[in-house]
């Protein structure tokens, strides 16, 4: 809390025509306060703007797969989407594969996207900072067309149309840490430590709300140094402060998942980055 001292000389900072003629805009139109005998020197931040793309670039053109690698027998383009597709029988588990943007490996960016999951089954996520699995780095000679080819292991935004799982942050692959912070959780880890939940975002089944499986869905992942932020519909479902430096990644492949049991289908439209 201010002191009184401190209010006086904050007062004496500023001309009484300044405080007096601040600007509308500062506060009451854009629901801000006036700063509680402040100044009116405070306001809240613009609406979110997902269609903001000033200094972004997009990642998919709507009408080819041109910049991605992936199974062409999963991944297609069907209405301006990037669409992948398994038509298997209900029960039967597909194979997990991605998609591969190959435009680079990303390091401190911002990524914007639409998905939307279609089938009860269906299981996806969005791939960041993220290698090549050895069987796919590596692929025998002679299976150019191995699924192993598109296997991904890194930091995952994790989606599934039950909504148990989405939102987590999961560092996924063979010897990885698995599920490191759970929808509603910022979990900060350490070298030789278990993780710490540092604080909790809200409840898990009220943020799990906000994701509509069978609908669009806008997607909002901040990875910035350590510090991975990921958001649904403009609602912060996980953070991750990865401070072990014997796990946790700098830089990596940006992939796209289609998975799940039965017939699935999994869309992606309007995908952006922007590199910080």
């Amino acid at each position: 809390m201010i002191s009184r001292r401190h209010s006086l000389a904050l007062l004496l900072c500023f001309p009484a025509s300044a405080l007096a003629e601040s600007p509308a805009g500062a506060f009451g139109a854009s629901g801000a306060s006036g700063g509680r005998g402040r100044g009116g020197m405070f306001r809240q931040p613009d609406p979110i703007d997902l269609s903001d793309h000033a200094g972004w670039s997009e990642l998919f053109d709507g009408k080819s797969l041109s910049g991605w690698d992936g199974n062409p027998e999963v991944w297609k383009v069907e209405s301006g989407n990037l669409v992948g597709v398994y038509s298997s029988q209900a029960g039967t588990r597909n194979r997990e594969t991605f998609i591969i943007w190959k435009g680079g490996e990303p390091e401190n960016f911002e990524l914007k996207l639409e998905i939307r999951l279609e089938g009860a089954a269906s299981d996806s996520g969005i791939q960041y900072r993220s290698y090549l699995t050895p069987s796919a780095a590596t692929p025998p000679a002679n299976q150019a067309m191995s699924p192993d080819r598109w296997s991904l292991s890194g930091y995952q935004f994790d989606f599934n149309f039950p909504n148990n799982f989405t939102g987590q942050v999961v560092d996924g692959g063979r010897g990885n840490r698995g599920i490191v912070s759970f929808r509603s959780q910022m979990v900060r880890t350490e070298q030789e430590k278990n993780p710490r939940l540092l604080s909790t975002l809200g409840k898990t089944e009220e943020l799990g709300a906000y994701f509509k499986p069978g609908e669009w869905n806008q997607v909002h992942l901040i990875a910035r140094g350590n510090t991975l932020i990921q958001t649904i519909d403009g609602h912060v479902m996980a953070i991750l402060v990865d401070d072990d430096s014997t796990k946790a990644r700098s830089k990596g492949l940006i992939g796209l998942q289609c998975s799940g049991s039965g017939p699935v289908k999994i869309s992606f439209r309007n995908l952006w980055l922007k590199t910080l």
